[in-house]
């Protein structure tokens, strides 16, 4: 017998009776009922593989979700939303404040005096972080002499300052901010702009720039000349311009040498006009008297000012306890290191050419020296990465 082919049998379409049409008037949307939550739903159907899609009868319409329904989905998503922005709040507070950041709010949000050691080098600068300052300042005095082997008569340019500070200011990122010295700013806008930039990428703090002219010299030596005041106020608005680009909290300090060849009160002026156009700190340099930096602090009340302690330069000596009393908020010692190392080093020096030796104490073996410049750091990163190179030194 041939077999019969099963074929679905097609059920005929039941179609439900249409509604009767309204001879009512339109509602409004606020009068339009809202469907309740009892009411039938068609839902689409899961179908196996070749099946259609069945039609909806004439006449039955689908409805949507209540809207307490969908007050419900809505909690239900908001709620899940929320528990994953809580879950990233913890990690993105872990990140830590930039230098910058930091050097601003110590100066904003204390009344503290910041004492910063001249650092000229990579060792100076672990020196002070082992000692435990609070911040450090990059001497461009130091940084000439240490990387040039000359004296500080603007020789040092933008690549040799730039890199100098990014080595110190990168040693321990999260730990003592640095100032650095910025000079003139290496040339017209454009360029003090640029090296603005480059020290914000460098991980500087802060920085001060000058009024001298290019051929500049230390702040501390004779015969110093300074640009116009309109040049000066060109540096501050470039820097303070590209500062703001950048959206960088890096201390802007406006510092004016004009003491040596107008007075006390040609300084005073162009230092206000640099606190109107933005920058953070002044900073006047060689004081003649411990009357007229006391002076300045009262003529310039307000704004944050940094002193330049040079021990045996043009400025009298003030101690740390006498410049908090006065009211300065920065104090920075641009030869704290270079003058004892060199002292320290031609002695033992001299000691080695007489006697043959050079007379290192005896706890001051190399690996202590090596500790101070990071050994055990540097073996736990070696180590943690599964490394056993320098588990024994």
């Amino acid at each position: 017998m041939a077999e019969v082919s099963q074929q679905p049998i097609e059920q005929p379409t039941t179609f439900l009776p249409l509604s009767p049409v309204s001879h009512s008037p339109p509602q409004t949307p606020s009068e339009t009922p809202v469907p309740s939550a009892t009411q039938n739903v068609i839902q689409p159907a899961l179908l196996s593989p070749g099946e259609q899609s069945p039609k909806t009868p004439i006449g039955l319409t689908h409805t949507a979700p209540s809207v307490k329904a969908a007050k419900i989905e809505q909690s239900a998503a908001a709620a899940i939303i929320d528990e994953k922005l809580s879950a990233l709040v913890p990690q993105a507070a872990q990140i830590p404040e930039s230098a910058a950041t930091r050097l601003k709010r110590m100066v904003e949000e204390t009344d503290d005096l910041i004492v910063c050691p001249g650092v000229y080098d990579g060792f100076s600068a672990r020196i002070a972080l082992q000692v435990g300052f609070q911040a450090m300042y990059m001497t461009g005095a130091g940084t000439t002499a240490s990387r040039l082997g000359m004296a500080d008569l603007g020789i040092a340019q933008l690549h040799d300052m730039r890199e100098h500070a990014e080595m110190i200011a990168n040693l321990d990122p999260n730990g003592a901010p640095l100032i650095a010295d910025m000079d003139t700013g290496y040339g017209g806008p454009i360029m003090v702009a640029n090296s603005v930039q480059q020290y914000i990428r460098a991980g500087v703090a802060g920085f001060h720039i000058e009024d001298q002219i290019q051929n500049k010299r230390c702040g501390h030596l004779a015969g110093k000349k300074v640009v116009s005041r309109e040049e000066f106020y060109m540096r501050i608005r470039a820097a303070k311009a590209a500062k703001d680009r950048l959206h960088s909290d890096i201390v802007l300090i406006a510092r004016t040498d004009a003491n040596q060849m107008y007075g006390y009160d040609e300084c005073v002026a162009r230092l206000k006009v640099a606190r109107e156009l933005g920058a953070d700190v002044g900073l006047l340099e060689g004081f003649k008297s411990k009357e007229e930096a006391r002076r300045a602090v009262k003529d310039l009340e307000g704004w944050p000012l940094l002193l330049n302690s040079v021990e045996n330069g043009a400025s009298p000596l003030i101690t740390t306890e006498e410049a908090k009393e006065m009211g300065f908020r920065i104090m920075i010692f641009s030869f704290a290191s270079l003058a004892p190392a060199y002292t320290a080093i031609r002695n033992t020096f001299l000691r080695l050419k007489k006697e043959g030796i050079v007379g290192t104490a005896k706890d001051l073996t190399p690996k202590a020296l090596f500790e101070v410049c990071g050994l055990s750091q540097s073996m736990e990163v070696d180590s943690s990465a599964g490394n056993d190179a320098f588990n024994i030194v």
